[in-house]
């Protein structure tokens, strides 16, 4: 399938719906989209894989490789968005609306229009005389679990030197962020009549000593883990949700915390882990059986470059800014484990992310693909 031209390759990739959610009713596969980018990649001389990512609903990451040799570059993105509401979109998320010098649609900012800029920028390069691998990554579910950047990382199939992973940053360069988990903290009462308390116990008073633990750490691992280049420098921890109880007169015997924990790079999530436990052990000693912590979901990690080869003076010089953090999480501390350097770099604003009527300007287009084009001439080409 011949590659088209770049507002038409950014029509026909918005137009494939692959809606990432933990709710099956509108969970989508992004099998189309890959197959799609695939057939434009290997018609001009890409080899495509196409894997299932494991514990998925049919979802599939893409590699795409030209070149040989060991090093080279990695450009990586998501390829799926998250849902939206209908009846708060002016234009229609799946057909690109061009207006006002933006484009709009589901994607076309976070982040599956990144790879049309990918392949514009890919027309004017001689990928017949590159002198290390050029590799492009769309992985799935980054919206939710983070499955496709995660097998990815296991993998290990690629060993680039340098990582590009396009989420939209204004162009300027991230080289932090911070990391991001939540746990839920139950309790397990005995349940009873309030006119005689001494016959039940209270999962609330419980919950009560627990959180006075969880904010003695909050506040420790504030004062101990902070980094000035983010603009809310501390970790941060926060109790998001509490249930418990049924009734005034009844003796709580079940209460249940939801809680977050943010890291700033410098404090590992298995760290962070056994602090938390350990704030809490004392309530765990004094009511054996009834306390119990899980993880919500999968923790990601927080991120920092390593900065060995010199990406990030190269993409602040091509870019002509500075690089900077995030207090969101990326699929950067995967992609980092393949032991590349790693930046977060992409076209768009991160305040139109999972808004309705999403958009991108049309501003970004040539900085992008000129910044595209730079990076992958002095990696690959030099």
């Amino acid at each position: 399938m011949k590659m088209p031209h770049f507002l038409d390759a950014y029509k026909q990739i918005i137009a494939h719906p692959t809606i990432s959610a933990f709710d099956e009713k509108i969970d989508q596969s992004n099998l189309a989209l890959l197959q799609m980018l695939g057939s434009w990649l290997e018609d001009l001389g890409f080899h495509i894989s196409i894997q299932p990512v494991p514990n998925t609903r049919h979802k599939f990451n893409l590699l795409a490789r030209i070149g040989s040799g060991d090093g080279g570059l990695l450009l990586a993105g998501h390829s799926d968005t998250v849902p939206f509401d209908e009846g708060r979109w002016q234009f229609d998320p799946f057909n690109l609306t061009e207006k006002d010098n933006k484009l709009y649609g589901l994607g076309t900012c976070d982040m599956k229009g990144f790879f049309a800029f990918i392949l514009e920028a890919l027309r004017d390069i001689p990928l017949n005389k590159l002198n290390k691998p050029l590799y492009i990554l769309a992985t799935a579910d980054e919206e939710t679990s983070m499955a496709g950047a995660r097998f990815f990382a296991e993998q290990q199939l690629i060993k680039p030197d340098m990582a590009i992973i396009g989420e939209p940053t204004g162009l300027k360069p991230i080289c932090k962020h911070k990391g991001h988990m939540a746990h839920t903290l139950d309790i397990t009462g005995k349940a009873g009549h309030s006119s005689d308390p001494d016959k039940g116990v209270n999962a609330i008073e419980i919950m009560y000593q627990a959180v006075g633990e969880l904010m003695k750490l909050r506040d420790q691992l504030a004062a101990q883990y902070v980094d000035p280049a983010f603009s809310v420098t501390k970790t941060t921890m926060n109790l998001g949700h509490i249930h418990g109880g049924d009734g005034e007169n009844r003796i709580c015997g079940h209460c249940r915390l939801n809680f977050d924990l943010r890291a700033v790079p410098g404090l590992s999530d298995d760290e962070a882990i056994a602090r938390i436990d350990q704030a809490l052990a004392p309530v765990y000693t004094a009511y054996p059986g009834r306390l119990s912590r899980a993880l919500m979901y999968d923790t990601v990690p927080s991120f920092a470059s390593r900065n060995e080869t010199d990406l990030l003076e190269l993409a602040e010089q091509f870019t002509g800014f500075s690089a900077t953090s995030a207090n969101y999480c990326t699929e950067a501390p995967f992609v980092s484990q393949l032991g590349c350097d790693t930046l977060v770099l992409g076209p768009g604003s991160i305040d139109q992310a999972h808004q309705p009527d999403e958009f991108i300007s049309l501003d970004y287009v040539n900085p992008t693909i000129n910044l595209l084009r730079h990076l992958i001439g002095q990696v690959c080409l030099k």
